[in-house]
């Protein structure tokens, strides 16, 4: 082979060839190192405070200065606009979309008013908006405890913090409407200092140490998935632990399953509120969703809560957690096309074939609570007794958790779906059963007659069939967001205008 300057002697050509291809490849080279010297830039900007803050700082937009990309992306939870097949974003009237529920929870505040729940952003506005907390007008005391708030806003850790926990779950509702004004938050879920996820609500630590477990011991792939448990689990409010006291409490001493809450419940003769046509003796479930994630086949490969609803992604330089918690189905590509290699529409169809089919036996169960309730009051009507009655109304009880307990889990039907079936088939048998016994009781009180099914086509004619006046509680909702809520709204503002904060 000829030396390259021989080459370049007779080719001059060639030797121009070499000349601008080794521009061209020192170009792109040097292209390729300023990139990574301004993406270096970058990172080390981000993480450059430009405030102090304590841990119980309670406002997000102070944490945001110091991580504006997380907060940027958190701000969007305040959007309302996506709405997926039966779920999302959107506001949902769900009385509308099944006015069943309204008979349901006939003589609970759920009667009243329920909606799908919307972004992190909208927590505390929602809770000011719903007809759940009564009417605290003219002295009068909400319906609901502080324990309400619990879950609600950072301003939670920080008023545990000065006042104590049992201290802050004491008193009614309206006491601390003007504390509690920021929506739920970074303070909830990081350590101020190292931003490290952190468990800032007592009950869950509790439930743990009543369990012999220790949460400090948690790795941090379960820490993104505990720091949502600290709210979005079943509980109530255990009235024996504090004298006075409305002490949340998460009822897993038995287990987390849908039978071992219920046995402990039953053990200690709990109720959340007695049905006003049937006197059964009722649970309200509220949110189980990490039981019920705990239990699908993502929690058993090890997939946490945040890595479908806050997935990773990248800006500049930068990867980080995007904070816009969200449905995945808003988000396919960075949830679930991380590990699915399937077409977007193929996933989002797989979803809504299971969503639909839990829904279709849903509705079955919650058609056949209604009878239920119905029918018992005929029998009371005629002069059921009490013993006659009991284990009917256990039926109920137990029928109507099972419905609960799949209704009112965001997403049942893709966390669990073989295990939410099985809740409500067997919500299903036991409703049937309440139903036989009925029958045999209403037949030796003289009744062998149908019980005609009521006419709750609407959540307007629902309500007023289980005896709602509306109008007076939309009137009375309407004084409370024009007299009451104001108020509460500038002392809070006079009061965080006191706190300090320093710019580094």
């Amino acid at each position: 082979m000829k030396p390259i300057n021989e080459i370049i002697k007779n080719k001059p050509i060639v030797g121009w060839l070499l000349f601008l291809s080794t521009i061209i490849v020192v170009f792109l080279l040097g292209l390729l190192a300023s990139s990574i010297i301004e993406r270096r830039a970058e990172s080390v900007f981000v993480y450059t405070p430009q405030v102090a803050y304590g841990q119980f700082e309670p406002r997000n937009e102070v944490w945001g200065q110091n991580f504006p990309r997380q907060y940027q992306s958190y701000r969007k939870t305040a959007d309302t606009t996506f709405r997926s097949k039966h779920q999302g974003s959107a506001t949902i009237d769900m009385l509308e979309e099944s006015p069943r529920m309204v008979v349901l929870w006939a003589g609970y505040a759920f009667s009243r008013d329920y909606n799908q729940s919307r972004g992190h952003a909208n927590a505390v506005n929602d809770v000011r908006n719903t007809l759940r907390i009564g009417t605290p007008v003219d002295g009068k005391p909400s319906i609901q405890p502080n324990t309400c708030w619990t879950c609600k806003s950072p301003d939670v850790p920080r008023l545990m913090n000065e006042i104590g926990v049992a201290e802050f779950y004491k008193g009614t509702l309206e006491s601390k409407g003007h504390e509690v004004v920021n929506a739920i938050g970074c303070g909830d879920c990081h350590d101020a200092t190292t931003m490290n996820l952190r468990i800032s609500r007592p009950a869950l630590v509790e439930a743990f140490e009543r369990q012999g477990l220790d949460i400090t011991q948690s790795s941090h792939q379960e820490m993104r998935s505990l720091v949502c448990a600290q709210c979005h689990v079943e509980y109530y409010f255990n009235k024996k632990k504090v004298e006075g006291v409305q002490y949340l409490t998460f009822p897993w001493d038995n287990g987390m399953t849908v039978e071992a809450m219920e046995q402990y419940y039953d053990n200690i003769e709990f109720t959340d509120w007695t049905h006003s046509l049937s006197k059964a003796p009722m649970l309200k479930a509220q949110h189980p969703d990490y039981e019920l994630y705990k239990l699908g086949t993502h929690a058993s490969r090890g997939v946490s809560c945040a890595d479908c609803h806050m997935p990773y992604m990248s800006e500049g330089g930068q990867k980080f957690t995007d904070h816009h918690v969200q449905s995945p189905l808003n988000n396919v590509a960075n949830s679930c096309q991380v590990c699915h290699r399937e077409e977007t529409a193929k996933l989002i169809t797989d979803v809504y074939e299971r969503q639909d089919k839990l829904i279709e036996n849903k509705y079955k169960l919650e058609e056949i609570l209604v009878r239920a309730h119905v029918e018992a009051q005929k029998a009371w009507e005629l002069g059921a007794s009490e013993a006659q009655m009991a284990p009917i109304l256990t039926d109920i009880r137990h029928a109507q958790w099972r419905w609960d307990y799949v209704a009112a889990s965001h997403a049942s039907a893709f966390h669990a779906p073989v295990e939410s079936a099985r809740i409500i088939s067997g919500g299903m048998a036991i409703g049937q059963e309440a139903r036989l016994k009925l029958s045999r009781l209403l037949a030796s009180l003289g009744h062998n007659q149908e019980i005609p099914y009521p006419d709750i086509a609407t959540k307007a004619k629902a309500q007023e069939f289980i005896g709602l006046d509306m109008d007076q509680l939309d009137q009375n909702r309407k004084r409370f967001l024009e007299e009451v809520l104001p108020a509460w709204i500038e002392k809070a503002e006079e009061r965080e205008k006191t706190y300090e904060t320093k710019q580094l």
